[in-house]
């Protein structure tokens, strides 16, 4: 069992920076793919960012040039960093384990795989 813990949402202004964090628990964290997905209420779950075990990196078209995704095993934490923030990237933030990465590299953003989720964190965006 993996348990998944956002932190670092906020309101903030458009323009300004954001960085989510996820703690997760388990021994082989390094072995994990991961990723981030956003949801607004009425609208389903999209993927924003994703990395897998080796370090390769997915971004959404939205998101491009602004967002980072990083890990780091030593802290068994992955890491969104947000700039540029618009409000469109207002949404609930769900951060998300693939323990296999079977098929990762096949889907990007778009993970049909994950096997454990947090439960979020809200960031709100304000023009």
């Amino acid at each position: 069992q993996v348990q998944l813990l956002e932190s670092g949402g906020d309101s903030v202004q458009a323009g300004e920076s954001l960085t989510l964090s996820c703690a997760a628990s388990g021994s082989t964290f390094s072995e994990y793919c991961m990723g981030w997905s956003r949801q607004v209420p009425g609208k389903g779950r999209e993927g924003v960012a994703a990395i897998d075990d080796e370090g390769r990196t997915y971004y959404t078209d939205t998101v491009k040039g602004r967002f980072t995704i990083s890990k780091d095993d030593a802290k068994n934490t992955l890491y969104l960093q947000m700039n540029s923030l618009k409000p469109e990237d207002t949404a609930m933030y769900f951060c998300a384990a693939d323990v296999d990465c079977a098929y990762f590299s096949d889907y990007g953003v778009d993970q049909p795989n994950y096997d454990y989720w947090g439960r979020g964190t809200q960031v709100t965006v304000s023009s």
